[in-house]
């Protein structure tokens, strides 16, 4: 090589070298856009928060969405917030509420409805002094998370799954980065998995389950198989399990009523309930929760989906058909005509959700979904969607449905001002629970009831413990039943330990689980409401920050310290 070509070369050398050391000294230390302090995958409520919190603090961000739109089931339908006590919700998810209430104080956010008529109830209720508003459209809950994080320094990537079977580099126990189905890779100090699913935490090799514990496992009284219809007396109160959203007695399983050579009807579990109290790998049911109007001008009708199949709802049929006095006299819980819960929002919209033995709950058809493909998810999704559509329009529409019923259900549609689809239809389903971390500390039956108590809370939970129906059989009297339903109220809200959203040390020392956070199957159904998941995304972005600043595993935070940053930044730690 000549001289002068040599001293280029080495010229050359020596400029890259003072770019790369400049990047590295701005803290980039991949030198490109995807390198960040915290990575946070998930757009849900919990990864919104996390953002915000950590933003606030003077950390870069990026929130990695895998689909187009930010803030899962908040912005999903689930506008009917289930609570449980409104004093323990602080900080960023108490400013969210409040700003849905700003938003509403405008005369001119009132497009569909005068804001006078609109009451909302239960234990939503929004009092005239209170500083928060608890119900709201989707639409409106994502326009105001854009507004929350447009004044902070975040960056969103949208459309990016990740590599869930190569996309995790993990060295000496921490996770380096993580990569996209696309390629694209993201760099950073501390990961939030924000999902719903847990994929990041799956993917990185963390301990977690999915399903029903046994009773005998944590020393539970409302985990495991839960066909006994009888009312269990619990510290917190009385517990009806497999009491409501069940079928009228009566109603034949069999594709030829009587006659159990022609098959089971659609949708029912061969096999029976299984034993009281013990494990299984089954999902409590996913639904839509739909967004619907009776507004004309903004309404979309309900339409029969092109590859209907009337024997989908045979089993609707026959509730009906068993009643033995007026329809008014069927069912003791809720709506007595109608398998809904039609829960008003703002804009003669509603958030309606599952009711009674047969509903939008597909049940038993969610069993997979925790560790299936991107592909087989989408399918498991769409099956949802068609089947709650023909439902819908069966209700709405169909000969064999009573004529009550289809008067009321034919006034209301989709809304035309929700969603992207062109049919009205959101693209979030109600994914109520997956995957679990199992890490240090396990949140059980106990905590909720206040038998056991953590010294290092980091937000509070407060709703019952809940579980949606997990399976359809045929009982012992020969006809159908559904299993699984716990409603179990809770006596005060209970803290959620720092321990439980971290994964053991010995896994991973720089992922925090905020979503999919350890704990049994029943105690996350009280825990998995998403103002809970927005408390926790709160102090997993603050966790993620000062183990930053401290150079440190997020497991090794000293409590004092954590707690000293968490009510300043005005979250609630305990019900004193």
């Amino acid at each position: 090589m000549k001289p002068t070509k040599r001293l280029e070369v080495l010229l050359l050398i020596t400029i890259l070298s003072f770019l790369i050391s400049s990047c590295h000294s701005n803290g980039d230390e991949h030198g490109d856009k995807h390198s960040a302090d915290v990575i946070i995958y998930g757009g849900s409520s919990a990864g919104i928060t996390a953002a915000i919190q950590t933003a606030r603090l003077g950390k870069s961000i990026i929130l990695i969405e895998p689909t187009t739109r930010l803030g899962g089931l908040t912005t999903g339908g689930l506008g009917q917030t289930d609570i449980g006590n409104k004093q323990v919700i602080g900080g960023i998810a108490r400013e969210f509420y409040r700003h849905i209430k700003r938003h509403y104080e405008d005369p001119a956010n009132w497009n569909w409805q005068l804001r006078s008529d609109y009451k909302d109830g239960g234990q939503t209720r929004s009092g005239i002094q209170e500083d928060a508003m608890w119900t709201f459209e989707p639409s409106v809950a994502l326009t105001v998370y854009h507004e929350m994080i447009k004044h902070v320094n975040i960056t969103i990537d949208y459309n990016q799954r990740l590599n869930r079977s190569t996309g995790i580099t993990k060295l000496d126990n921490q996770i380096k980065s993580i990569t996209m189905e696309s390629g694209q890779t993201y760099y950073g100090e501390v990961f939030i998995d924000a999902t719903y699913e847990g994929d990041l935490m799956a993917a990185a090799d963390i301990s977690y389950t999915s399903g029903r514990e046994s009773n005998a496992q944590y020393g539970e009284s409302l985990n495991g198989v839960q066909a006994n219809d009888t009312a269990r007396t619990l510290l917190g109160g009385i517990s009806h399990n497999g009491v409501h959203h069940n079928f009228i007695d009566r109603v034949d399983p069999y594709r030829v009523k009587g006659d159990p050579t022609s098959g089971l009807l659609p949708f029912i579990t061969p096999g029976g309930s299984g034993t009281n109290g013990e494990a299984d790998n089954a999902i409590q049911a996913y639904c839509f929760r739909m967004t619907l109007t009776d507004h004309p001008d903004n309404k979309i009708a309900f339409k029969k989906p092109a590859n209907y199949n009337e024997l989908d709802y045979e089993l609707l049929f026959r509730n009906y058909e068993a009643a033995a006095g007026p329809l008014e006299d069927m069912y003791s819980y809720g709506d007595p005509l109608i398998p809904w819960i039609n829960s008003a929002m703002p804009n003669r919209k509603t958030d309606t959700n599952n009711q009674k033995g047969f509903s939008t709950d597909f049940i038993g058809q969610n069993w997979d979904y925790p560790e299936a493909s991107y592909e087989d998810r989408e399918k498991i999704v769409e099956r949802h969607r068609r089947y709650q559509q023909g439902l819908m329009w069966t209700l709405a529409y169909h000969p064999r449905i009573p004529e009550k019923v289809r008067d009321i259900v034919s006034q209301w549609g989709t809304c035309k001002d929700e969603y992207e689809r062109d049919d009205g239809w959101q693209q979030q389903l109600y994914i109520r629970e997956a995957r679990r971390m199992i890490s240090d500390y396990v949140m059980t039956q106990k905590n909720c009831e206040r038998i056991e108590t953590i010294e290092d809370p980091i937000g509070m939970a407060a709703y019952g413990m809940d579980s949606h129906h997990v399976k359809r059989y045929v009982n012992a009297k020969g006809y159908v039943s559904n299993e699984g339903n716990v409603e179990a109220h809770v006596n005060a809200p209970f803290p959620i330990s720092y321990r439980s959203i971290v994964p053991k040390k010995s896994e991973c020392s720089n992922l925090i689980v905020p979503v999919c956070l350890s704990a049994s199957h029943i105690t996350f159904g009280s825990i998995r409401m998403e103002p809970v998941f927005m408390i926790l995304g709160q102090s997993a972005g603050l966790i993620a920050s000062l183990a930053i600043d401290e150079n440190i595993a997020v497991q090794d935070l000293e409590y004092e310290n954590l707690e000293k940053e968490l009510i300043k930044q005005e979250q609630i730690l305990n019900n004193k």
